[in-house]
């Protein structure tokens, strides 16, 4: 009697990698392909159009991202709506369970920027740059400036960020009635936060431009640092 071969499909109806119920096997289910995080991360911000995507992650083609797209609709992270007239437009947004994957990304992020081959003066995203914030401050140190409110005009995207008691809160819009607003590029602007790069020498650049607190856009950067490099906890970055 001849054989048959069972498939196994995740819940998105593709064929299993694993057949393994651990937790972490599952996530590579849905997430383990590449480019997938990374749309994920692109829309930790709000609804963006295909355009849009594609236009911040270099290297993807049309008909891959359209795949993943799909797939991540199908696993129920995402979901397709068409803007309200006159824009009327589709975008693809995040579902709440989409959204919780955030402090994965943030683990990631903390975990693998202590390899010395992570070099953070390399390009990146309007929205990898604001996830890095929040992943990377210092939230004690950040309850003194809690209220505060700090603009970023990164291109053709516009983000406003509140600092807490306990948290970055950013939100996609408009910088309008912010204490302080930061016109430039996201690598530029990580260049300054990480690095630590004077403000007035990317001003002298003509790459950054500070609108109105001065003062609080130099203490907003130290918020931020890097973890230490492995093998090097002791030192000091």
């Amino acid at each position: 009697m001849k054989s048959e071969k069972i498939i196994k499909k995740d819940p998105g109806g593709r064929r299993r990698w694993y057949d393994d119920a651990c937790g972490t096997a599952m996530a590579l289910e849905f997430v383990g392909e590449r480019w997938s995080l990374l749309v994920l991360r692109e829309l930790m911000f709000g609804p963006r159009r295909f355009g849009e995507i594609k236009a911040h992650l270099t290297g993807v083609s049309a008909n891959v991202l359209t795949q993943r797209l799909e797939n991540l609709e199908r696993a129920g992270m995402l979901i397709r709506r068409r803007l309200p007239p006159p824009a009327g437009a589709q975008v693809y947004e995040l579902t709440p369970w989409g959204y919780e994957i955030e402090p994965v990304l943030q683990t990631m992020g903390r975990w693998a920027t202590r390899s010395p081959a992570h070099d953070p003066t390399l390009p990146l995203s309007p929205a990898s740059a604001m996830l890095s914030l929040r992943t990377m401050i210092d939230r004690d140190k950040a309850r003194a400036l809690a209220g505060a409110t700090i603009g970023f005009r990164l291109g053709g995207d516009r983000f406003v960020a509140r600092l807490t008691a306990d948290d970055l809160a950013i939100v996609r819009g408009e910088p309008m009635g912010v204490d302080v607003t930061i016109d430039t590029d996201p690598t530029t602007l990580a260049v300054w936060i990480y690095v630590k790069r004077a403000i007035a020498a990317a001003e002298a650049e003509g790459t950054m431009r500070i609108v109105g607190d001065r003062a609080l856009a130099e203490r907003f950067a130290d918020l931020f640092a890097l973890p230490a490099k492995i093998g090097n906890e002791g030192n000091i970055e």
